[in-house]
């Protein structure tokens, strides 16, 4: 036994020895055909800019095959490992090599018989196929294709390599996997102990069932199964997963439906991810029994709501250091409370979830990591963060994003002495940031995006120095750009953006050599751009957006080699671009529209290779270079709208044959009909306002056109035929408005067609059938036309349509069943056409209602107040028509809530003002916006890649006079009732409608006094009371109306004094016209010394308790009555002093005789007045 171990022993030191001498002399043992065999592998591609991936990885990935060269030995390349006796290679490891390419079926990768290991991970592989080839390395061991792009069926030859130890195909979304190929994989991989299968497309063909007797429950040494996919049918968990006793790792997801029993038989489960398989149900008994026989679990998570008892078996799993319960609602309880118990938990993940975070959960002393994002309705109050923050010292991640946690960062947060991202994003956080957060001095990521911090940034921010990512967008912090960002040169992200910084760019930026992202956009930042950036050699993005930067182009810009987005939109910066050739050879993306650059556009902004979009509309250039343009294969958008380049179509542009968006809107430029343009791959064409007399001929060769927009041109004519032929299925957004097209519409084939704007032209005859095919249409605008003829009913089918404008056409007939089917539509304007009969009662289907013109019609109904349910109403215009009866109040409790512009003249409405519907106005009753005193507009909001929202517009009668509003402000909120038939008093509800802007009650037949609380209607602009029978004084409380511009109270039987101060000094006689009894400024009447403006409060209110009674007494009967009272006082005066005064009427008159003498003269004043 003796001698057995010593020569055991001597053998292990032989093999010792020479592996280290092969090792020393490695270099002579590689074989010269497989080292071939590599070098040609390694040219069939191309790699990636490593930018690409270190930019997100810190530089984890990189061109391994860099290395290569026939001067070296092929085993000392990165990537290669040999076998130390015989020298072939064994090992292939290109993971994150970014490669770019396709395997050839035919590629010298299929030469290295001998390959024990091959890793192509993380490579981009162009969405081939895996090659059939890959079955001839019968000696892999372990094969790894994960994350790398492949795509199409798994080629069954792969089940030829029965030696596999472990196979990842995980997260390649384009593999299929056909059931046959399956079942032969795993029954010849009996030596399998890792598995991982593809996450499947769901559009996959026949999906694999796991039958009872499957190959993959024989796979007895399987430790690590990864079935992260949708490709199984029925997507239960089969029973015999149960059967994999040496299961130690399982991952399962897209599955749904019950666990089984059976999986808790996996007693040596160390980790169980379900995390995914949103689908999954189980039932307490089944998991408390996983629970309590997976006794060495390490990591658990769960997508499923699972309720927790005190005593449940997942508080004694004691090695557990990693548990997942994202987006658990706990049966709708809380979390908890034994979770304290878990001490060596080191990972808790508990994002998306509800409920009140427990105190217990300060108890987790060795957190790593925790994860509270996505609460919404999370409760955590100030104490239960504060003991977090001081016990939790090994806490080295934080991720708190969306959780509502109100207040400032308590100064504990020093205590995450350990914390290396601290992630606050999207909160409700206010205050300063505290100086404390100086103590993280590993923190390498800090997230503060979108709260409500303000103030300066703290000194305390130059200790961090390890930080790498810092993100303080979108909250208020002001001052300058601090010096402590000197002093972060480890920083590679840094996001500034949506702040209130202020004064110029300071040197400090020239100190963070390793920034890799600056954005500076949306703050106050101001003075020339600096030439601090010339030493940011890896900035690969710089965005100084919307700010107020002037002067020149900063010419340093042209020298950072790394750069691919430029961003300088939306600033001040004036004079010509560089002329000289440009080092931004990485560079794909360039903004700098919206400023006042001038002069010629230089070449090279065009030619750069990596190049796919230049935006510079919005600036002052004249022309473009001279020089043709090479075709540069790699630009696919270009904007130069409204610019001031003029002739004929820049002939420099032609050569870029594979421009997909070209925008050369309001230029003067004209487009020759013998000019030879090429736009094979155009697909959106910005062509409005250029003075085009024709459609733009190269149209023809256009295949898959998207988005045109050719309007306000000078196009005549009816529209080609070849224009109407063209079959653009792809088509989503076409704008011919404000053109002069005529004719009849013709037929359309673009049934993906989202919004058609035709508005403005001279169009006539009936709509075309064609258009009930446009089933997606979000936007339809016919306005402005000479179309005739009944509308559609398909319209009222059309489920997305949201926007529908055929104001001021010849439509006849009804109105169409809009909303017969539950569309979305928020705008419907039919003014100035010809319908008749009723408003069409599918319209209670409107939901989603806010704009309804059907003014100036033939409409023939009574008020239809059942429109009240319509919550979103916003605007209700019935004016012109035939509506007739008294206005009737809806049934609902809530009636016409959002009602902001309510215009019902010019009808033959009668009967009394309702007060009813007035009270319900809730829009008018408080300003939208009051409190902010920021003013809004109504817009439509449009579902479409192409237009966001839709503003809308209305005509009214603003003093006086009949205005088209091109935008709606909420602050528009108007009562037009005039022309109609109305009676009665103005109702007292009125004046609780403090935002009304405009009231017209005129040409009516209203009367008794204007009311004085009309007063309290402080945002009153435009009062027009006039044509009606108003009587009585014109109130003093209407001097209140700071706002008031126009006034019109003329052709009433107004009497006394017109109201003096403020606004009432500015109108003229013809407010007052027609109102015999009123006096003083502005009309040349005067008043007596005396008027109802001295007379004492306590009279004055007397008289207008009686006003109503006093208000029939008018000019012409105070005169008839006077004259017969002359002539019967005459009579009886001369009766009595021939037959002498009788007994009654001496003591009658003798008591009252002295108020006789008073109250007669009285009147007499005030009717004077």
């Amino acid at each position: 036994m003796g001698r057995f171990f010593f020569f055991y022993s001597f053998l292990c030191f032989v093999l010792l020895t020479s592996g280290c001498f092969s090792s020393s002399f490695e270099h002579h043992l590689c074989s010269p055909t497989e080292a071939s065999a590599l070098l040609q592998f390694k040219q069939s591609f191309q790699n990636m800019p490593e930018e690409y991936y270190s930019y997100w990885s810190d530089g984890d990935c990189f061109p391994k095959t860099k290395s290569w060269n026939e001067s070296r030995d092929c085993c000392t390349w990165d990537g290669v490992t040999c076998d130390l006796l015989n020298g072939h290679v064994i090992g292939l490891d290109l993971s994150c090599n970014l490669l770019r390419g396709s395997i050839h079926p035919n590629s010298s990768l299929f030469q290295l018989h001998h390959l024990h290991t091959l890793n192509l991970a993380f490579n981009d592989f162009y969405a081939s196929s895996i090659p059939h080839n890959i079955g001839q390395l019968m000696n892999l061991r372990h094969l790894n294709l994960s994350e790398s792009r492949f795509s199409g069926k798994i080629p069954t030859e792969i089940s030829n390599l029965s030696n596999l130890v472990s196979l990842d195909l995980s997260y390649s979304f384009g593999l299929e996997l056909d059931e046959r190929t399956f079942e032969t994989m795993l029954h010849n991989f009996t030596n399998l102990e890792l598995l991982a299968l593809p996450l499947g497309d769901i559009s996959s063909p026949i999906p694999v069932s796991i039958h009872p007797n499957s190959s993959l429950f024989q796979l007895h040494h399987l430790h690590t199964l990864n079935l992260d996919n949708n490709y199984f049918n029925p997507s239960s968990i089969p029973n015999g997963i149960g059967r994999l006793r040496n299961l130690r790792h399982l991952k399962l997801s897209g599955f749904y439906g019950k666990i089984p029993t059976e999986i808790s038989y996996l007693s040596n489960l160390v980790s169980l991810d379900l995390s995914y398989a949103y689908g999954l149900e189980v039932d307490e008994r089944t998991f408390e029994t996983m629970l309590h026989n997976f006794t060495n679990l390490e990591l658990l998570a769960l997508p499923f709501d699972v309720s927790f008892h005190p005593n449940s078996s997942l508080f004694q799993l004691h090695h557990l250091h990693t548990l997942n319960l994202a987006f658990n609602d706990f049966y709708h309880s809380s979390i908890p409370n034994g979770i304290g118990q878990l001490s060596n938990l080191r990972h808790l993940k508990l994002s998306g979830i509800a409920g009140k975070i427990p105190t217990e959960i300060s108890y987790l002393s060795n957190l790593v990591s925790l994860d509270l994002s996505d609460g919404y309705e999370l409760q955590l109050d100030e104490r239960t963060f504060e003991t977090m923050l001081h016990n939790f010292t090994n806490l080295e991640i934080l991720s708190l994003i969306n959780v509502n946690i109100f207040g400032s960062i308590p100064d504990s947060i020093g205590n995450l002495t350990q914390i290396t991202e601290l992630i606050l994003s999207n909160n409700p956080f206010t205050g300063h940031i505290p100086s404390t957060i100086s103590k993280l001095k590993h923190l390498t990521r800090l997230d503060l995006f979108d709260n409500s911090f303000s103030g300066e940034i703290s000194e305390g921010f130059s200790n961090l120095q390890e930080l790498r990512y810092l993100d303080l967008s979108h909250n208020s912090f002001s001052g300058e750009i601090p010096n402590v960002f000197s002093n972060l040169q480890e920083l590679r992200y840094l996001h500034l953006s949506d702040n209130s910084f202020s004064g110029e760019i300071p040197d400090v930026f020239s100190n963070l050599k390793e920034l890799r992202y600056l954005c500076l956009s949306d703050n106050s930042l101001s003075g020339e751009i600096p030439d601090v950036f010339s030493n940011l050699q890896e900035l690969r993005h710089l965005d100084l957006s919307n700010n107020s930067f002037i002067g020149p182009f900063p010419a340093s810009i042209l020298s950072l080699t790394q750069l691919d987005t430029l961003d300088l939109s939306s600033n001040s910066l004036s004079g010509p671009l560089p002329s000289n050739q440009s080092m931004l050879q990485k560079l794909t993306f360039v903004d700098l529209s919206y400023n006042s650059l001038n002069g010629t556009i230089p070449s090279w902004v065009f030619s750069l290779p990596l190049l796919s979009s230049v935006l510079l509309q919005h600036n002052r250039f004249r022309g473009l270079a001279d020089e043709v343009i090479k075709t540069n294969p790699t630009l696919k958008e270009l904007h130069l709208s409204n610019n001031q380049l003029s002739g004929s179509f820049p002939q420099s542009l032609v050569n870029l044959t594979n421009l997909e968006t070209l925008g050369i809107s309001s230029n003067n430029i004209t487009i020759d009909e013998g000019m030879n343009i090429t736009f094979l791959s155009l697909s959106s064409l910005f062509l409005s306002s250029c003075q085009l007399k024709d459609f733009p001929h190269f149209l023809r060769n256009v295949k898959t056109l998207v988005y045109l927009d050719i309007s306000n041109n000078k196009i005549r004519g009816q529209i080609p035929d070849w224009f109407s032929r063209m079959r653009w299925d792809s088509s989503q957004f076409l704008n011919l408005s404000h053109n002069s097209l005529t004719g009849h519409l013709p037929q359309f084939h673009y049934y993906n067609l989202q919004y058609l704007d035709l508005k403005f032209n001279s169009f006539q005859g009936p709509l075309p059938s064609s258009i009930c095919n446009l089933r997606k249409l979000i936007l339809l605008d016919l306005s402005h036309n000479y179309f005739s003829d009944s509308v559609p009913h398909c319209l009222g089918s059309m489920a997305l349509l949201t926007v529908l404008d055929l104001r001021r056409n010849n439509f006849t007939g009804s109105l169409p069943p809009l909303c017969a089917h539950n569309t979305s539509l928020s705008t419907i304007v039919v003014n100035g056409n010809r319908f008749e009969g009723p408003v069409p009662v599918s319209l209670l289907k409107c939901h989603n209602l806010e704009v309804l013109d059907v003014g100036n019609n033939a409409i023939n109904d009574t008020f239809p107040a059942w429109l009240g349910i319509l919550q979103e109403l916003q605007v209700l215009i019935l004016k012109s028509n035939k509506f007739h009866r008294p206005i009737s109040t809806c049934q609902t409790k809530f009636c016409f809530p959002k009602l902001r512009i309510f215009d019902l003249s010019r009808n033959d409405f009668s009967g009394s003002l309702p007060a009813k519907v007035f009270g319900n106005f809730k829009a008018m009753i408080k300003l939208d916006g009051e409190d902010t005193g920021n003013i809004k507009y109504m817009e439509s909001v449009l579902n479409s890649p192409f237009v966001t929202s839709y503003e809308d517009s209305v005509s009214l009668v603003i003093k006086g006079q009949v205005i088209e509003l091109q935008r709606i402000s909420t602050i528009t909120t108007t009562i037009d009732l005039s022309s109609n038939h109305f009676e009665g008093v103005i109702p007292k509800t009125l004046k609780d409608l403090r935002s009304l802007w405009l009231l017209n009650l005129s040409h009516n037949n209203l009367r008794g006094d204007i009311p004085m609380k009309l007063g309290q209607l402080n945002m009153l602009e435009a009062l027009d009371l006039s044509w009606n029978r108003f009587t009585g004084k014109i109130p003093q409380e209407l001097t209140r109306l700071n706002f008031l511009a126009f006034l019109n109270v003329s052709q009433n039987h107004l009497v006394g004094p017109i109201p003096q101060g403020r606004q009432f000094n500015t109108f003229e006689n013809d407010s007052y016209g027609g109102n015999l009894d009123l006096c003083g400024v502005p009309l040349t009447k005067k008043c007596g010394t005396s008027d109802s403006s001295h007379v004492p409060q306590q009279l004055e209110s007397e008289e207008e308790d009686k006003s109503y009674f006093f208000s029939g007494f008018t000019w012409e009967s105070v005169v008839i009555g006077y004259s017969c009272g002359l002539v019967v006082g005459t009579v009886m005066w001369s009766l009595m002093f021939e037959y002498r005064k009788p007994k009654w009427f001496l003591e009658f008159f003798d008591g009252l005789m002295p108020h006789k003498r008073r109250r007669p003269k009285k009147r007499a004043q005030r009717r004077r007045t």
